[in-house]
Parts: structure tokens; sequence; C-alpha cells
């Protein structure tokens, strides 16, 4: 998720010397936590579904429909957490969604039927939805105040905590019950939060000329709205492969490749990385390639690499792909919402963001559905198809979108 205009200004060459204090500094720790804390609890939730699979009895098109309550928790709760954020702050909305996140966590294993898993997942979906839009909203006000293009970072440690959430999945998977190894994991995500939120609870939201201009500026014309929900679409082609992924990957190494628990975990633990290193270099890739150019190529290496992860006949090639696929999509969620923003500012944003989210969640159960149909590989090709499209799509708006911008 990006930033307003003169934050992205800023990626793209035009310097800013600007020194954060140390209150921005110690508020840009703390929703780094934040971040990292969402990657670590929810890949650690993705490498026990196959054991929760397996414990509650359920199909691929079942599993696929209880995963659908994530979705419906996670929506129903975005569309209220804007509202939360106004009226209690984006800081304490973050750390309430935290808590509940955290907590919620725990849940899942102690199901023995597939309604029952639905319904403790529609808690844990309200807590990632309300989580993942509340700490955005504090880290765009941070951004507007820096007038840096920091989202990356915050990115890179949502990814980087999936990567530990996932690797230590795999490690523990074989060792601790999914009951012992998630409420672990809801305990280190209440320590987390208390730590961070005491600091972001501490600090007021940062309040920059950027937002304020923003906030007063005139319409944009109906091209750009429109660009802004073309650069949704990008999203949510990207996202929804980033969605399957975290569910998925472990059952199609598990179920279709004969992988071992701990081995099958490793398969988000793998994208994961790929993405981050992704998200790390990602300030330099733009610039060097320019935003239409790092969408094109990132759509064409997911949908190279996924076909690989899904049809591979071997454990390490389907992981190879899976690499190369994180790689692919590490920065078009980032770039899609930034060209939006860019487009109409925070409303932009907040709209492209929106979609990119219904994406990662619907992603999942659509999965699930068409596995039931096909089968699980056949079904995570879909993720190969829309990155392809999100590829298209940026190509042939390359002219609109720079007519709109001038």
């Amino acid at each position: 998720m990006p930033t307003v205009n003169k934050t992205w200004t800023a990626a793209s060459g035009t310097p800013h010397s600007v020194t954060p204090d140390r209150g921005l500094t110690r508020l840009r720790a703390a929703i780094t936590v934040f971040f990292a804390l969402d990657g670590f609890v929810f890949a650690g939730w993705v490498a026990r579904i196959p054991a929760i699979k397996e414990q509650t009895g359920a199909s691929e098109g079942a599993l696929g429909l209880a995963l659908l309550c994530v979705s419906a928790g996670a929506a129903a709760t975005m569309m209220a957490t804007g509202r939360l954020c106004r009226r209690f702050g984006s800081h304490a909305t973050t750390v309430a969604a935290a808590a509940l996140f955290s907590l919620s966590v725990a849940l899942p294993p102690l199901t023995h039927s597939v309604l029952a898993l639905g319904l403790v997942l529609l808690i844990f979906g309200t807590g990632f939805g309300g989580l993942n839009v509340a700490m955005n909203s504090a880290a765009v006000d941070l951004i507007a105040a820096l007038r840096r293009p920091v989202m990356p970072s915050f990115h890179a440690a949502f990814s980087l905590g999936g990567v530990i959430g996932a690797g230590l999945g795999g490690l523990i998977a074989d060792q601790l019950s999914p009951v012992r190894h998630l409420a672990l994991l809801a305990a280190v995500g209440l320590v987390l939060t208390a730590v961070a939120g005491r600091t972001l609870i501490s600090l007021p939201a940062p309040v920059s000329e950027t937002a304020e201009t923003a906030s007063s500026a005139p319409a944009r014309p109906r091209a750009a709205r429109r660009l802004v929900a073309v650069f949704g679409l990008i999203a949510l082609c990207t996202a929804y492969g980033e969605g399957a992924m975290a569910d998925w990957a472990a059952l199609h190494l598990h179920q279709d490749l004969d992988a071992s628990a701990g081995l099958a975990a490793a398969g988000y633990s793998v994208f994961a990385l790929t993405m981050t290193v992704g998200r790390l270099s990602g300030t330099a890739l733009v610039e060097r390639l320019g935003q239409t150019r790092t969408l094109v190529v990132g759509g064409g290496m997911a949908a190279a690499g996924m076909l690989l992860g899904s049809l591979a006949p071997s454990v390490w090639a389907a992981l190879a792909g899976f690499a190369v696929t994180g790689l692919g999509l590490a920065n078009i969620f980032p770039v899609a919402i930034a060209r939006a923003g860019a487009l109409t500012g925070p409303g932009g944003v907040a709209a492209a963001s929106t979609l990119g989210y219904v994406g990662m969640l619907l992603g999942p159960p659509t999965i699930g559905f068409l596995a039931d149909w096909l089968s699980l590989s056949a079904a995570l090709t879909t993720v190969a198809a829309l990155a392809a499209v999100s590829a298209v799509i940026a190509a042939l708006t390359r002219n609109a979108a720079r007519t709109t911008d001038n």
C-alpha cells in the first residue's frame, strides 16, 4: 500500500530534506511491528491448515467454504474500520484489531466440524480485516508526514513476518500439535501488541501539509477515477495470488506431491521469502524500470512461476516456481496502489487497496471450489492467469495513465 502524491514524488527522484523527529521514528518502528505481526500470525495459521482440514474431515470444497468466512468477516470489518479510525483514531483501532487477531488464531484447532471452523474463522477474519485497514491508515498518515516512500518497508516487514511464521511452522509442525502451536502464536502476538501498542497509543497520528492539501483538493476528472478502478483491478488480480498461496501452497505440496508436513509448510515460506527480497529492492527496481514496466514484468514472472509451481511433477520444481511467483508479485500491489494514489490522492489509495484486499480474501475459497470441480493443481493455475491479466491491463493503460497524470 503506497502513499499520496508528494510521497511518491519523493520516490521518483524529487528530494525532500525532511528529517523525522524522534516521535516519528518511534512511530515508524511501532507500525512496522504491527505489519510484521500480521504476517507472522497469518503465516502460522496457514502452516496448520492441512492438519486442521484432517481434524475437521473437510473436503476441499467444504474447506473453501470455511475459508470464505475469513473473507466475510474481513470484508464486513473493512467497511466499518474506516469509521472506527475516524472516531477513535487509527492508532487505537490498530491495537484493538491486533489483539482480536492474535487471540482468534488460537481458535481453529479447537474445532472438530466445518461449521465450527467457519464460525471461528469469521472472528479471525474480523481481526485480520480490521488490522489491515487500521495499520495501513496509520502508515499512510506517517508517510505523508515524512514525505518519504517508506511503505515498501512496511510491506517487507509483513512478508518477513510471514517468512518467520511459516518457517517456524515448518520446523515445529511435526513436533507440536496445532492446538499448542497456535496457542503459542497467539501469546507471541499479544506480547507484540502490548509492546508496540504502548508506543502507538502514546503518540498522536501526524498531520501533514500533504494530507491537508489532498483532503481539500477538488475532485479529479472522471477518467482519473476510472483509472483508479483499473489499478484496483490490477491489485485484486495479484492479491488473489497472495491469498491463494497462503492458504493452498502447503496443501498442494502435501496432498498432490506427497511432501511431509514440514516440507509442505516450506512452500509458503519460500514464496514469502522471495517476496520480501523483492519488496526490499522495490524502490530501486521502480526507479530503474519505471512503474508500468515493473507491473508488466512482475505479472509475467508471476504467471510463469505459478504455472511451474502448480503443474510441476516434483516438490523441488514446485518450490522453485513458488520462489519465482513471489519475486513477480512482490511489487505489483504497492505500485498499483501508488499510481491510484497519484491520480486522486487518499481516496484513490483507499478504493484500490480495498479491491486488492478483496482479491486476497476471495482467492482461497475460490481455489477450494475449483479444486472440488477440477483438481487443486488445476485450480492454482488461475493464479497464473490473473497475474498475466494484470500485466496485460498495465500495458494497455500505459498511455491513458500518462495522459491523465499530465
